[in-house]
């Protein structure tokens, strides 16, 4: 950053005086006397002047910037559009945003079937959203880009609450909260509330294996050298190439963060058969981007004794089951010896509960076929399928997991590769591995 930074604490932030708890995955940071200055400014609003330990509490999710607001934006930015038979009313709409905010704009007309008037660049054939989103790249002369889609509205001031988190030189992209737009109709009212772009309403670092692993295009602003030494989009990926390159510029060193004060409107799909396409679509992202990062798409990450435990409660053995969490939640203040004995049997009946949601999520997402051809067999199996449809809570849920693990499959068998279905099972940590900061 520039001189000093106001920070803002995560929601998982709590210290105990020289000990503080926070981030995703959940880290400790042991502090001495100057830390321990520095994480009471910042707890009291004060700005504080980059630093090892402030890095390090950026990098851990701890702590998020809340970047000064900057001057105008005029001149410094560009937005690209890509679109492939849009509405011209929406497009009318971004080029009306581009001119109030004084910015540059690209339109990238992706082989509509009728040519889209005064577009910046026109490709022959459709090729999707990635090589389109290269294409308008080529054409920008501005230190940073947004990528914009066609139908998303964007409210004015928009740019305003992003570009200061491009101030810190190590962030190449930001993002805004992408909320689907208000509606009276039932499909309206579920993506209002559970919308795959929606990343919900606190403050993140983005990367893979997080509270937010990934940020999608829809609406995204980034520093243009960053995108272009990334190589831009992979223009082989129709889906999931927003998640790629997020991933691909957190390899290469870049921050990527999630700012949710800023809020865009995404509009949801017209009719049920379009959004189940577009669900198939978003799952069969999941093999190819497996093959491109392989790990970062586990269904599940927990450690091995919560996986006993929920292994042992799909087996029907709710007794061993529970022996197993009072030993690894009696096990866990041991390690974390300065932590007070409460909040550390808290921290591990927590994560065995959070782990079981996310098994039940993984059945529903992803293993479900699996389980249905063993269910025909087995008690076992029904109880884990009926069990997994009930956490799911709202019944449109299940449709939506169904037509996302049809493309997962679909992208699995494209790919010949099992790797979206396997999960990260890690040992319970020793002393030697709880991540600190000492300062």
């Amino acid at each position: 950053m520039n001189g000093p930074t106001r920070y803002v604490p995560d929601g998982s932030y709590r210290r105990f005086g020289r000990v503080v708890l926070a981030g995703s995955p959940l880290r400790l940071f042991r502090l001495g006397a100057a830390g321990e200055r520095v994480v009471e400014r910042i707890e009291s609003g004060e700005p504080v002047d980059a630093s090892t330990l402030t890095d390090r509490l950026l990098d851990a999710g701890a702590v998020h910037p809340a970047p000064a607001a900057v001057g105008p934006v005029a001149g410094r930015v560009t937005i690209v559009v890509p679109v492939h038979d849009e509405s011209p009313a929406r497009i009318d709409a971004v080029r009306a945003a581009a001119v109030r905010d004084g910015v540059e704009l690209v339109v990238v007309d992706d082989g509509s079937s009728r040519p889209v008037p005064d577009a910046t660049v026109r490709l022959a054939v459709n090729a999707g959203p990635g090589a389109a989103r290269n294409a308008g790249l080529d054409h920008v002369r501005t230190e940073l880009v947004a990528f914009v889609d066609a139908d998303v509205e964007l409210p004015g001031g928009w740019l305003d609450g992003l570009v200061g988190h491009l101030a810190d030189p190590a962030v190449g992209l930001v993002a805004p909260r992408v909320r689907s737009a208000p509606g009276s109709t039932r499909l309206a009212r579920y993506e209002r509330d559970r919308s795959p772009l929606d990343m919900g309403d606190e403050p993140a670092r983005v990367r893979a294996g997080t509270r937010v692993s990934y940020v999608p295009a829809a609406a995204i602003l980034c520093r243009t050298e960053a995108v272009r030494a990334a190589g831009g989009f992979d223009a082989g990926l129709r889906f999931g190439e927003d998640v790629d390159l997020v991933w691909r510029l957190d390899t290469a060193g870049w921050r990527c963060r999630y700012e949710p004060a800023v809020e865009v409107t995404h509009r949801p799909r017209p009719d049920w058969p379009a959004w189940v396409r577009q669900r198939i679509g978003y799952g069969s992202s999941a093999a190819p981007l497996a093959r491109r990062h392989p790990g970062a798409l586990a269904p599940v990450r927990t450690n091995g004794w919560s996986a006993a435990a929920w292994a042992l409660v799909g087996l029907g053995h709710p007794g061993p089951a529970a022996a197993v969490v009072v030993g690894s939640s009696a096990a866990l203040p041991e390690l974390l010896d300065d932590v007070p004995g409460d909040v550390a049997v808290g921290l591990a009946l927590r994560g065995n509960l959070l782990a079981g949601r996310n098994v039940a999520d993984a059945v529903r997402r992803v293993w479900w076929p699996v389980l249905a051809v063993a269910a025909l067999r087995s008690r076992t199996a029904r109880r884990v399928l009926l069990a997994s449809l009930l956490a799911g809570g709202h019944p449109l849920r299940a449709l939506d997991d169904v037509a996302y693990s049809i493309g997962v499959w679909r992208g699995m068998l494209r790919e010949r590769t099992v790797a979206p279905l396997v999960p990260e099972i890690s040992g319970w940590p020793e002393r030697r591995d709880v991540r600190r900061a000492d300062r």
